[in-house]
């Protein structure tokens, strides 16, 4: 496997430091999370507290009736680690009503309901909190498409989108995160006995050695099974990889003028600084 060790209390510092540099430049001083008791939220809640002080970080904590017991206990342990502000907002009499009408919806849709419906209510408390909507996402759920399109994947900033999970793991453990978090099997609890590796088909180490090598190294998937890596596993991470660009870009714009959006436009996001 690849060697993705770093130096934790640099990456640590530099995250600390861009919290509060994207938070402030863009004139906000307070950031709303979705806290899920998964490992990804509770290590942004820890790095946003670091970075603005826990009167400044609103957790929200937004519970699906199928949603593990274990992931609102776990959220409500880092919200009382933290003592920040928080709310309970219990989504299952939104998401019903609709999946109610919808009798043919399985789980993936239902899933991709749950997250949006998430979202939003983040959106709005961000809205009433004058506050910057903060992203949970690392680099491997973003790489891999594991993700929500305007679910999870919206947000102001992705303070760990640029950590592969494993390294999410080695950065909680550095930052001493509790060990319960830590050690359950990660899991976007959209379903019972869900998890992520079950659904990517692999451990997090194998599927991020891949994409490091061919993100990163830019090795082509040739070079990649000639290390040792197993041909189908290499095969379904950059299928993935390449179906999900889609997730990772603006829409594309049909362009007239001589100043379009994300092609000729390209001011900073933080011009009013």
């Amino acid at each position: 496997m690849v060697n993705l060790s770093l130096n934790y209390s640099l990456v640590k510092k530099f995250i600390v430091h861009f919290i509060r540099e994207e938070v402030r430049s863009n004139k906000f001083e307070k950031v709303v999370i979705g806290l899920s008791g998964g490992l990804d939220s509770a290590l942004v809640a820890f790095l946003s507290v670091e970075a603005l002080g826990n009167e400044n970080v609103i957790n929200i904590l937004l519970p699906y009736k199928l949603s593990a017991p274990e992931s609102l206990e776990h959220a409500m342990l880092i919200k009382d680690i933290l003592k920040t502000p928080y709310e309970i907002i219990d989504i299952s009499d939104i998401a019903d009503e609709y999946i109610e009408r919808t009798p043919d919806m399985d789980r993936i849709r239902v899933g991709n309901l749950l997250s949006r419906i998430r979202m939003s209510i983040l959106f709005d408390k961000a809205r009433a909190n004058d506050a910057l909507v903060m992203g949970t996402s690392n680099k491997s759920e973003i790489m891999l498409g594991y993700t929500t399109w305007y679910g999870d994947m919206a947000s102001g900033l992705y303070p760990i989108g640029d950590l592969y999970k494993t390294q999410i793991f080695e950065l909680s453990k550095f930052m001493e995160l509790p060990e319960p978090i830590i050690s359950k099997a990660p899991s976007a609890d959209l379903w019972p006995g869900q998890t992520d590796e079950g659904e990517l088909g692999d451990t997090y180490i194998s599927l991020d050695s891949i994409l490091s090598l061919y993100i990163d190294e830019r090795k082509t998937p040739e070079e990649i099974i000639k290390m040792g890596f197993d041909e189908t596993l290499v095969q379904n991470v950059i299928r993935r990889v390449i179906t999900t660009q889609f997730k990772r870009t603006l829409p594309p714009v049909a362009k007239f003028s001589m100043r379009t959006l994300g092609m000729d436009f390209l001011y900073p996001h933080d011009l009013n600084k």
